[in-house]
């Protein structure tokens, strides 16, 4: 393990990596989260969520708890709740109790959230292909850019 005051190589690449990383992150969320308010009156998150619960299916590992949810979309679980209530309060989610354990809550997408999340989908995709050619032209970038593309 490196001594706190390491000055390697490596050490600072690694902060400049992680740099560029989280610029190119907040180009991209920034662009899509403007498109998206625009033109649907949704944030990046909300969007996230409604993509997400879109995925679910009858079965085994086919909903999502809260808790599964929150990991899914990276946000803490008070904060998950804040933004389920929200849609939620819009219509576009409902939630449920699990039918095999009453202490598990399930959410799903309603039909007018599955409507907002098709309108959307092109608007987001757009806004991210914008952010990503942007990003391409900024050397720091574009290698995080083309590793983004080739997956």
């Amino acid at each position: 393990m490196p001594a706190a005051g390491d000055t390697s190589p490596e050490r600072p690449r690694l902060a400049q990596g992680w740099c560029a990383l989280s610029a190119l992150h907040d180009r991209i969320e920034a662009h899509a989260e403007r498109a998206l308010q625009v033109a649907h009156g949704l944030s990046v998150r909300e969007f996230s969520v409604l993509d997400v619960l879109s995925g679910q299916h009858e079965g085994e590992g086919g909903h999502f708890r809260m808790t599964a949810l929150s990991e899914a979309v990276v946000l803490s679980q008070s904060a998950t709740t804040r933004l389920v209530n929200r849609l939620e309060d819009r219509g576009l989610l409902t939630r449920y109790l699990c039918p095999t354990d009453r202490r598990g809550i399930y959410t799903d997408v309603t039909a007018a959230g599955r409507q907002l999340l098709e309108e959307a989908r092109p608007t987001h995709d757009a806004a991210l292909a914008e952010a990503l050619t942007t990003a391409a032209e900024r050397p720091e970038l574009a290698p995080l850019v083309a590793a983004v593309r080739a997956l």
